[in-house]
């Protein structure tokens, strides 16, 4: 038992040992050095066309990544703006069919899967409807605009036999991956803790989107945004800075903190908190918007059969005037992780006992500890992206296309987004209710 882990803790330090981790699809290249490497194995033959639904920031984003892979063509893009309309026949040509109306999008027989780059109040029903029409989804995140919206897609998704992608994209970045193997393989011992931060700071201002000077119910299907909320009289800035007004957006824990749940459950295979607690405040941008921008989320973790008990942090800021970094960190018995898209770093305290096989790689080198009275700094192991990686949004579409083209699964299908878009939207819950929410992660209800 001894030698078995001193040969995997051997590849963990040195070398890293490649693996495949169910349901990512890729061939992974052996790792020197350190260095994450991965190895598409597609196959691209089939040409995959696309509908885009919601032509605005990350809509426009998803198109840009999903056309550099070899075979997919754009055939329609909706938006109710004229303007982004215009934009994306200019972006993406003239023959590009466009339109205001996402049913038109559905009835064409000569699109396969459409991206949901829309305001979260419109996932949950354009969701719905793309399966009935038999398309495969790209939606995202987060998957719903609330947890009662939840099961409802998840039972139309089963259905249909479609392929329905949430866009965390960061879930299939080779940090998360290597993450994931360091975990499993004891790097870190016992996990007890982990905690993740997100800052948003920019000269604009955070959500602070710009207003086209033509705004207006000519330009603007203004009738058809608020269609399945509460009316309102045509409003620029709810229509264009959606994000701070709770009828369209989700917050900042709706926005980010569904990347870090998506990440950790993937790190971890977790199906997520049981107890779930917020608070926070409006402390900066005092402009109208409906959400805090500074959010702290408290998570506690139960003990299931893929993990132990720990306990989850989260901050979020955007008013951080350090313009801080950010990440996910993993702490256990005997280590941490510090986990970011393209890099791993693995700290380990020196202190442990004598048998610890990581420990006795690393201490080939140098002397073995006479004492273990002395204090020494942690032992530290990074492992970074390859020079070249097309990073995690490449990833995330190579998963979705070579799932339609092989009838297989993707990382992050609608369980696993529902489990990771439900913590983030219930801190909205405790943040307006003052209290704590209880969550049944298994189910996938509140208790």
């Amino acid at each position: 038992m001894k030698n078995n882990r001193r040969i995997f803790l051997k590849n963990l330090g040195l070398a890293g040992a490649a693996v495949t981790l169910s349901p990512m699809v890729f061939a992974k290249k052996h790792e020197t050095a350190n260095k994450m490497q991965r190895l598409e194995r597609l196959d691209a033959t089939k040409t995959i066309r696309l509908g885009l639904i919601g032509a605005g920031g990350m809509g426009t984003a998803d198109t840009n990544t999903a056309l550099l892979h070899s075979n997919i063509e754009l055939v329609a893009v909706c938006d109710l703006y004229t303007g982004r309309l215009d934009d994306a026949q200019s972006r993406w040509g003239n023959h590009i069919f466009v339109t205001k109306d996402y049913k038109e999008v559905l009835k064409r027989k000569d699109i396969d899967v459409v991206i949901i780059g829309t305001t979260d109040h419109w996932h949950k029903q354009i969701g719905i409807d793309a399966l009935n029409a038999g398309k495969h989804v790209y939606c995202e995140k987060p998957m719903v605009h609330s947890v009662s919206e939840g099961l409802a897609l998840i039972k139309v998704w089963k259905k249909s036999g479609k392929i329905f992608m949430v866009g965390s994209q960061g879930l299939s970045s080779l940090g998360n991956e290597k993450a994931k193997q360091l975990l499993a393989e004891g790097a870190i011992g016992k996990l007890n803790y982990a905690e993740g931060f997100w800052v948003r700071n920019s000269p604009e201002g955070a959500w602070q989107y710009k207003i086209p000077e033509d705004a207006s119910e000519k330009t603007v299907d203004w009738k058809k945004f608020v269609s399945n909320t509460i009316p309102r009289p045509f409003d620029a800035m709810r229509f264009f800075r959606w994000r701070n007004y709770l009828d369209y957006g989700t917050g900042m824990s709706g926005d980010l903190f569904v990347h870090l749940f998506s990440s950790l459950h993937f790190i971890t295979n977790s199906f997520g908190p049981n107890k779930i607690s917020s608070t926070g405040g409006l402390r900066y941008w005092k402009d109208g918007r409906e959400v805090p921008d500074v959010l702290l989320g408290m998570f506690d973790y139960p003990q299931s059969e893929q993990h132990p008990a720990f306990n989850l942090s989260l901050r979020c800021n955007f008013v951080d005037g350090t313009s801080g970094s950010t990440y996910l960190k993993l702490v256990g018995s005997k280590g941490s992780m510090d986990v970011k898209w393209n890099d791993v770093v693995v700290k380990r305290n020196i202190n442990m006992i004598d048998d610890d096989p990581f420990l006795a790689e690393k201490e080939k080198d140098i002397a073995r500890i006479k004492s273990r009275k002395k204090m020494r700094p942690p032992l530290e192991t990074t492992y970074s992206a390859e020079e070249g990686y097309k990073g995690a949004h490449y990833d995330h579409f190579a998963n979705l296309f070579y799932a339609i083209r092989t009838n297989g699964t993707v990382v992050e299908d609608p369980i696993f987004g529902f489990r990771a878009a439900a913590p983030a939207l219930l801190c909205n819950d405790s943040y307006r209710s003052n209290s704590f929410i209880h969550w049944d992660p298994i189910n996938m209800k509140v208790i």
